[in-house]
């Protein structure tokens, strides 16, 4: 019997690209994103390569918190395996720059949304009693850097709102994945001066479901070498630090 994921954020970026592999991996799915136009192009994309397939799609935006929370009920009428916290937007807008509207919808999208969406899902599970959730966070939750302070506090905070999530599951059959992607070739950091060991959208989308597929409990993205770059991240003098953001910082969706 198939597996069923619901996959947020998946009109575009990660989303876009690990819809199809989770479908070659014998997923159906629910698609959904605000572009209703986008998911039905991804959809018949992958009603293409893989016809025995079903794959639903919605128009949803994760800021309207209700919706999210019902679309992941529905979604889950017959069943759920997997739910996938992905959709995200960026910023990089410095503090007092007049950006404020940018920085508050990044906290809207990135933590609450996801938190609706990850609420959602643990009701769901908690009643199923199985299921994985997944939460798509990046490595820019291990330091503020300058220029993207919204956008690395947000992928921090839903961090840690996964690990509390991680402990109230604990020693129930639900499982929670918290991974931390660096830069995958993704429109959202597309236009930054420097991606230090990027890789292409399709490999990073791999790298993620074969992590999924292990029920991993927190990883970074490729593994190597961003387990060790992002420890560094964490004690890097502030000096060094904002030499090294001139470059910019990863976006993960």
């Amino acid at each position: 019997m198939a597996k069923t994921a619901f996959l947020t954020g998946a009109s575009s970026g990660i989303g876009q690209a690990l819809a199809p592999v989770l479908a070659a991996r014998g997923y159906d799915l629910v698609l959904a994103a605000r572009r209703s136009d986008s998911l039905e192009q991804v959809k018949a994309s992958i009603l293409a390569a893989h016809p025995g397939r079903k794959v639903g799609v919605r128009a949803l935006d994760v800021t309207r918190y209700d919706e999210a929370q019902a679309a992941v009920a529905e979604a889950g009428a017959d069943g759920l395996d997997l739910v996938i916290a992905n959709a995200g937007i960026g910023s990089t807008a410095p503090a007092g720059s007049g950006h404020f509207a940018e920085d508050r919808a990044v906290i809207e999208t990135n933590v609450i949304g996801a938190m609706a969406t990850i609420d959602a899902a643990v009701k769901l599970f908690r009643r199923q009693n199985r299921g994985q959730i997944v939460v798509i966070s990046s490595v820019a939750a291990f330091r503020g850097m300058p220029g993207a302070g919204s956008y690395c506090a947000s992928k921090a905070a839903i961090a840690v709102y996964a690990d509390a999530v991680r402990a109230e599951l604990h020693g129930t059959p639900i499982r929670m994945t918290t991974l931390f992607p660096g830069y995958i070739d993704t429109p959202i950091n597309q236009d930054m001066k420097s991606r230090p060991f990027l890789v292409s959208a399709d490999k990073g989308a791999r790298i993620i479901a074969d992590l999924i597929e292990r029920g991993v409990q927190t990883s970074t993205v490729p593994v190597y070498p961003w387990n060790l770059v992002g420890g560094l991240l964490k004690i890097l003098p502030t000096g060094a630090l904002a030499k090294a953001a001139k470059g910019a910082l990863p976006g993960s969706n």
